[in-house]
């Protein structure tokens, strides 16, 4: 049995490419939260305006729902990016684990700027960066650094949810 496991992040940071790997390497299915989305999100984004609290509410009940039904296992790629957002995901799901790619603005913004096509436009990135809450200590989770392989971050992951649970069972 696997935790469900949210990969959050900034647009940009690779939630979708690390956690579809992620799923794979544990054999758990694997859902990206930009598909959860309506479409008036997605128009809002594409748009260049920001979400709000109250478009992402019904976006993250829907997600928390996902999270719920495969609580034996499961990654989701989502940007979470706030506290009170996990917080909405745990009400459906009481226990998740947060992969947290974190990089600088910078590094971000060049790989966010070789993804043509995303609804995400790149003049968004410093809002997320400005909402941005990390991790607190009282939530299971790591935050790893984007500036290496997608294998090495899956790897440090795992390694460090494996150590985690050794010292959780002592």
């Amino acid at each position: 049995m696997t935790t469900p496991i949210v990969v959050m992040g900034v647009s940009g940071s690779g939630k979708s490419t690390v956690g579809a790997a992620l799923a794979q390497r544990l054999r758990v299915p694997f859902a990206d939260a930009d598909d959860f989305h309506p479409p008036a999100n997605i128009a809002k984004m594409s748009a260049g305006h920001p979400l709000d609290d109250d478009d992402r509410g019904p976006w993250l009940d829907s997600i928390g729902e996902w999270l719920a039904s495969h609580g034996d296992g499961g990654v989701m790629s989502c940007s979470a990016l706030k506290r009170s957002y996990r917080d909405q995901l745990r009400r459906h799901c009481a226990v998740i684990d947060f992969l947290h790619l974190e990089g600088s603005l910078e590094t971000i913004g060049r790989r966010q700027a070789s993804r043509p096509g995303h609804f995400m436009p790149a003049a968004l990135l410093a809002s997320q960066f400005e909402t941005l809450e990390p991790l607190e200590s009282d939530e299971h989770g790591v935050a790893i650094g984007v500036d290496q392989s997608i294998d090495s971050i899956i790897e440090s992951y795992v390694t460090t949810t494996t150590a985690r649970s050794t010292e959780e069972d002592r």
